[in-house]
């Protein structure tokens, strides 16, 4: 995939960001009798993704520190990326008060507009949270989830994304939770068919973590616009106190296998990242390994940088995190 020069600037003291396409110059001969040479310019080729964002990465900015989600554009920007995931549960505050309302909604459908005009970037798509159980066993239910994601379709059509991501928490016995995941994402997409919306899927805990289970349900779905939103690091099936995140997992799936297999479907990835060590790699995650898989894919588009660490500061996380994202593409065969 050719790219063309590619330049940000870090909020890091005007660092200016690793160049994405780069312009290479050698010397070629014109004629064995003539010692003369020429130089030809050559366009190398750059990564095979494009980097995009996502919001969850500025969480503590925004619910701990009193930073504004609407500046997610400027930040974005700011850090060298091209394209924006949003969070729809970090405007939590703004809309929940008049209910999403079509008024409250359409604010934040303008306002995100202009700002990713403003900034020169690229609206990809909305992580939807909050709104229900898609899988849930109860049908009522699980229709009324379907239906309150109806709102962040028409958003995202809006907006001018390309899909919603959506959870599958619902039942922990295998035959249920597959049985209604695949209606309720079978009724959801196929409103989000009529506005030209993907619905994906994220591994996100529970049976979604279990690629080769929810890799059957979209086989069976098997529809167009719905597909998979492969998560580096989201690959816990169950864990060992679930009201204490921090007590760890108590059974997860091999995450390269999962991506490997959630990949058939992917229309997004998320590169998710928590700590570094010394030399800048992934202290849990092979970035080089994990990239060749999603290349090797045949996936050409955009990547989110997701970092959820607590050593590094969010800002200093995102760039470690997209800083080895360039590293290891150089490494790709």
């Amino acid at each position: 995939m050719k790219r063309r020069v590619f330049l940000g600037n870090s909020a890091k003291a005007g660092v200016g960001l690793t160049i994405l396409g780069m312009y290479a110059c050698k010397e070629k001969k014109t004629d064995e009798k003539d010692a003369s040479s020429e130089a030809e310019v050559v366009e190398a080729t750059g990564p095979f993704f494009k980097l995009s964002l996502a919001q969850w990465s500025l969480h503590k900015m925004i619910r701990e520190g009193g930073v504004d989600p609407y500046t997610f554009a400027e930040k974005a920007k700011a850090w060298g990326f091209e394209g924006l995931e949003y969070v729809s549960q970090l405007y939590k505050d703004t809309l929940e008060p008049s209910d999403y309302s079509p008024e409250a909604m359409q604010t934040f459908i303008d306002k995100s507009n202009a700002e990713a005009t403003k900034h020169g970037l690229q609206n990809l798509l909305i992580m939807i949270d909050g709104q229900g159980d898609l899988s849930t066993s109860d049908p009522a239910e699980r229709k009324s989830a379907v239906e309150n994601h109806f709102k962040w379709v028409d958003a995202a059509a809006a907006m001018g994304c390309h899909s919603i991501r959506v959870n599958l928490a619902g039942s922990s016995v295998p035959e249920e939770w597959k049985a209604n995941s695949i209606d309720g994402l079978t009724q959801l997409s196929t409103y989000a068919k009529t506005k030209n919306i993907n619905v994906l899927v994220e591994n996100h805990g529970g049976l979604s973590s279990n690629a080769a289970m929810l890799s059957e349900v979209m086989s069976t779905v098997n529809m167009d616009n719905c597909g998979t939103l492969p998560d580096f690091g989201n690959f816990c099936i169950r864990r060992k106190d679930p009201k204490d995140y921090q007590a760890g997992c108590a059974e997860a799936y091999d995450i390269y296998q999962g991506v490997e297999e959630l990949m058939v479907h992917a229309k997004a990835v998320s590169a998710k990242s928590h700590e570094f060590n010394a030399a800048g790699e992934e202290t849990e995650i092979d970035y080089v390994r994990m990239l060749q898989i999603v290349k090797d894919a045949g996936y050409t588009g955009f990547i989110g940088v997701e970092y959820e660490g607590s050593t590094l500061s969010e800002e200093d996380g995102i760039i470690a995190t997209r800083d080895l994202m360039l590293k290891s593409a150089e490494k790709l065969t």
